[in-house]
């Protein structure tokens, strides 16, 4: 399978060259000039790699990194920066990045140093298989991929997912949902389920007739 690469990047030119470089090692290069695409792409895709300049538009490169080891701790970092003040290297590294390369960079020596951390970090494929939930982050995923949830429907999977053995009555499910601040019918969770089944790429969620719903372990 080809290693998937998310490189940040907000100079044309190095992007463009580092780039073709990476694919002629037939590695999928997904690009992104900003950090908060870095983030969005990373909430929607798995990846085995992110290479990650530092000073690029609205949330920086050291700032995505944290976001990727509280996520995504498996995943493989390098930092790519013209920063090589020894600070900013150290901050790097205190939050985990596997390698810190500094501009102008050879595409040999880096695709080199990329080549290295693969042979030595556990691929990413090994992990965040099958439906899982972000409990801090409100976020469900099912093999590394965002599920597009509302926050009431992943509470609702939430509540089900933890408890898989459980059949919960829709007036418990509306007390995990909502507290006690719901007024209204019941009902409100069958369209939340109905929502939900749409958005899950399997049968989780059981109807267990006259009682309410039970999660399914194989979807």
């Amino acid at each position: 399978m080809r290693k998937r690469i998310l490189f940040l990047e907000d100079e044309p030119v190095i992007q463009e060259v580092l780039a073709e470089y990476m694919k002629m090692q037939d590695y999928e290069v997904f690009l992104v000039s900003d950090g908060e695409k870095a983030i969005e792409a990373l909430e929607k895709s798995v990846f085995d790699m992110a290479v990650l300049d530092i000073m690029v538009p609205k949330i920086s490169g050291l700032e995505v990194l944290s976001f990727i080891r509280k996520r995504f701790p498996d995943m493989a970092v390098i930092m790519l920066t013209a920063l090589g003040d020894e600070q900013t290297q150290v901050q790097a590294f205190n939050e985990y990045a596997d390698d810190y390369v500094v501009k102008p960079v050879s595409p040999i020596i880096l695709l080199k140093r990329m080549e290295t951390i693969f042979r030595r970090v556990r691929p990413l494929e090994t992990v965040q298989k099958g439906l899982w939930i972000d409990r801090e982050g409100y976020q469900a995923y099912f093999n590394g991929t965002a599920l597009e949830l509302t926050l009431s429907e992943f509470l609702l999977l939430e509540t089900l997912y933890e408890e898989p053995r459980r059949v919960f009555a829709r007036e418990q499910l509306i007390l995990r949902i909502f507290n006690e601040d719901y007024i209204g019918n019941d009902r409100i969770i069958d369209a939340h389920v109905k929502n939900l089944r749409k958005k899950l790429p399997g049968n989780f969620i059981k109807t267990v007739i006259g009682v309410g719903y039970q999660f399914r372990q194989e979807g």
